[in-house]
């Protein structure tokens, strides 16, 4: 921190960040959902659901669960009859005339015991006709395909989404950019690939659970485990037809999210059911099986690939389609697409592009937001394409990549041009780090040694107005209350949110606390805790919120100082001339002010700090070419590298080795930062080699940790290396830019070309199952 009698010059902005260890805690005035004392009122609430991929609803018989002693309420869609969605409003609360997935809410309780209430479920009579069911997003898209949802035309949908009225097309997002079909004569290598991307779920450790209750006077409140809270409040209360100010949200801590807790997907119900019970609270948890089908999952995507390059390795053109399987519903979905395909080039300067990005509605369980939003779906065939394009020009992948790599002022699909990217240094980190060219002998006879490395590029996918918000207060011991709306879900938010706000206003990062809950009543707005966007966005506006605070205390202390702000700062919660090289605390001054001479009055008073930050530069794309002037705020660029060894006896892939080299524009957290890499990196391993929804007929068929399998402790490599660049984002606070998603995007094309460097086969897509591998050994001669 900065001493009396100088000013520092070591960041950016003039504040310098503390740098403390990520263990240290911030231990704002905190109140969990488990201390809220609901008492012997409480409901439980339960959902009754589909259990066809696709039918009509005929007719719904409530009348023996509503005669069942302890059921309070009987819901169904016939009381809530407007729409519901983020992006594309294409769902009711509780389904009406057609289910689309298996697990699609068709009617809810609420009794005075969860038994209760499943034994109501199990007495409402739904007469179902079933169709036939849309199964394939390829396939989706054929005119021989069931037509999903017939309104489509009809629904409220955002200005930059596009939907195909009339198909099962949600949004077909356009790249246009140079001559395609004139390149391809100029290449003298083509590859082409089809990879298919299974869905995966999110599995926090925490279920979703959220309790509503609904005041006789129509006031609403509603407790949820949410990444959202704001975007709750006003999507729930859209269409429950009442004000926002109707409606309040609170949102104790986070038990993981992975963007699963994003938008709405089970708090709409309780809401609904609670408005059948005024002054009654109702609870709904959902069980670990409801979780894997019931709530947001990862789309599937069928995507093909073909690019070329010449004959120095410079790539000339790509053209891609992606088919993602949206699911029954698409409000998060279409945006997933949007960013597939704006991002379709991956982080390469490529000069003639055709992308069409289709997201299609299917009645497989529904596709949302999920860590890396697309990215390491549409990156893992991407970055195999890029190592075979290598290998068929007779160019080292490093190099091709190091060649072809998106530098400053490079430009992108769209039309525009990258800001500064410390790219290129990410690729020899990661290379130098892997020994890239080295390659040792394996640990056994029967094992073959691999190496693999793989780009990423990620955008935060968000509406262009997407705006944070924040206040500073000061209490009279001169200690800090920092409130925000973004949420604390494992990322360590809050920390970097109180490092932020001391280096802005000049007191130690001890004496700040955040206010927690967020709740939407006090907080200040947070579009959502989503898009690796915080530490950007919400740090702006925190840093804009103690610099107002810091231009109060400094107006109060130079009137009675009389000397000009310029002249005074704030260090160590103290406020100091250099001029004069008087002092005094904080303490009391930014509660009671200062008092004028002779006893003649008072001046300044309480200081509360406010302060906001939108991006007001991104523009539309044309819907027919995608070119735009801007089309997002930035990008985070990144390489990740692996080694690992496949064993030619059973296929069984261990992962020895992962390095990480992540563009972060300014580590706030170094510690923080590293722990985002390795976690990212792991999270990204366990979809690569174990993650698949088993999907039959349109049923989950793995509902259960028993079934579904994901990376422990056990499967993470014992060398996980993580490196930090930082080429400053000229927006960010000190140049910051996000992380949390990134680390997860180049891992599986990372593993994929490794076990092709170790085996020579590649798979059409994850999970690289010691089965699968062992097959495809056997099929290419490898074993016998």
């Amino acid at each position: 921190m900065k001493s009396a009698g100088t000013k520092s010059s070591a960041s950016p902005v003039g504040e310098d960040v503390p740098r403390i260890d990520a263990r240290q805690k911030v231990t704002g005035a905190a109140i969990f959902a488990d201390d809220i004392q609901f008492g012997d009122s409480l409901l439980h609430a339960r959902i009754k659901r589909s259990p066809h991929p696709h039918a009509l609803v005929r007719k719904i018989d409530t009348t023996r669960a509503r005669a069942l002693p302890g059921v309070k309420a009987v819901v169904t869609g016939e009381d809530f009859p407007r729409h519901i969605g983020l992006y594309l409003q294409d769902r009711y609360i509780f389904c009406r005339d057609r289910v689309r997935y298996v697990g699609d809410p068709v009617a809810g309780v609420a009794a005075t015991t969860p038994e209760i209430a499943q034994k109501a479920l199990d007495l409402i009579e739904v007469d179902y006709e079933v169709l036939e069911p849309v199964l394939d997003p390829e396939l989706g898209t054929h005119a021989e395909a069931a037509i999903l949802h017939p309104d489509l035309g009809q629904y409220v949908v955002a200005g930059f989404i596009f939907p195909k009225p009339g198909t099962n097309i949600s949004n077909h997002f356009k790249i246009r950019k140079g001559d395609v079909v004139g390149a391809w004569g100029r290449c003298a290598a083509i590859v082409e690939h089809r990879y298919r991307i299974p869905h995966i779920q999110h599995v926090p450790i925490e279920p979703h659970v959220a309790v509503a209750r609904v005041e006789p006077s129509g006031e609403i409140t509603l407790w949820g485990s949410s990444q959202s809270p704001f975007a709750q409040r006003n999507l729930i209360a859209q269409s429950m037809g009442i004000s926002q100010s109707q409606m309040r949200v609170v949102a104790p801590l986070v038990g993981g999210g992975f963007g699963s807790k994003a938008g709405v997907s089970m708090e709409a119900l309780v809401v609904a059911i609670a408005t059948k019970v005024p002054g009654r609270s109702v609870k709904l948890l959902l069980t670990r099986e409801e979780e894997f089908y019931t709530a947001f999952v990862r789309q599937g995507l069928v995507s093909h690939f073909k690019m070329g390059c010449d004959a120095k390795g410079r790539l000339l053109a790509m053209e891609n389609v992606f088919y993602w399987d949206g699911g029954a519903y698409t409000e998060y979905g279409v945006n997933v697409t949007r960013a597939a395909g704006y991002s379709s080039s991956g982080p390469y300067e490529v000069p003639n592009i055709k992308t069409d990005s289709y997201c299609v509605y299917t009645n497989h369980p529904v596709g949302g937001p999920m860590r890396g939003f697309g990215m390491p779906e549409m990156h893992a065939g991407l970055e195999q394409c890029i190592d075979e394009l290598a290998l068929k020009v007779g160019m080292d992948a490093v190099e091709f990549r190091r060649i072809n790599c998106l530098k400053a002022g490079s430009p992108l699909p769209t039309g525009s041009k990258m800001h500064p990217t410390g790219l290129p240094v990410c690729i020899d980190k990661a290379a130098d780090a892997i020994g890239w060219g080295k390659k040792p002998a394996a640990s056994a006879p029967n094992k073959r040694r691999g190496k693999g490395l793989a780009l990423m590029w990620k955008a935060p996918a968000m509406p262009p107005n997407a705006g944070s918000s924040a206040w500073v207060e000061l209490a009279e011991d001169g200690t800090v209350t920092v409130g925000v709306g973004g949420q604390e879900i494992g990322q360590g938010v809050f920390t970097v949110a109180a490092q932020m706000a001391a280096a802005a206003l000049g007191v130690p990062y001890e004496s700040v606390r955040i206010a927690s809950p967020v709740d939407t009543r006090y907080s200040p707005y947070e579009w959502q805790t989503v898009a690796s966007r915080l530490t950007w966005s919400m740090g702006n506006a925190i840093v804009n919120a103690a610099r107002d605070a810091k231009r109060q205390i400094l107006g109060t202390v130079g009137e009675a100082w009389e000397e000009t702000p310029e002249d005074l700062d704030i260090v160590n919660g103290v406020v100091i001339s250099y001029k004069t090289e008087k002092e005094i605390p904080l303490k009391n001054l930014a509660v009671y002010g200062l008092p004028k001479p002779n006893d003649q009055g008072w001046r300044g008073g309480p200081v509360i700090g406010r302060g906001a930050f939108m991006p007001t530069y991104v523009t539309g794309l044309d819907p027919e070419t995608g070119q735009g002037e801007r089309s997002v705020v930035h990008f985070t660029t990144g390489a990740q590298a692996v080694e690992l060894e496949v064993d030619l006896d059973t296929g069984r892939i261990e992962i020895l080795r992962g390095v990480s080299a992540f563009d972060v524009g300014k580590a706030i957290n170094p510690a923080q930062v590293k722990a985002q890499m390795e976690g990212g990196f792991v999270q990204g391993m366990s979809s690569a080699l174990f993650e698949s929804l088993n999907l039959k007929d349109g049923v989950v068929r793995s509902p259960s940790f028993v079934d579904y399998r994901i990376a422990t402790t056990a499967d993470a490599p014992r060398d996980l290396q993580s490196f930090i660049v930082e080429e400053a984002q000229d927006d960010g606070p000190w140049g910051a830019r996000g992380i949390g998603e990134h680390s997860m995007v180049p891992t599986i094309p990372a593993i994929a070309n490794a076990i092709y460097d170790a085996v020579g086969v590649r798979l059409e897509g994850p999970p690289f199952t010691a089965e699968k591998v062992y097959l495809a050994m056997l099929e290419a001669g490898v074993v016998k």
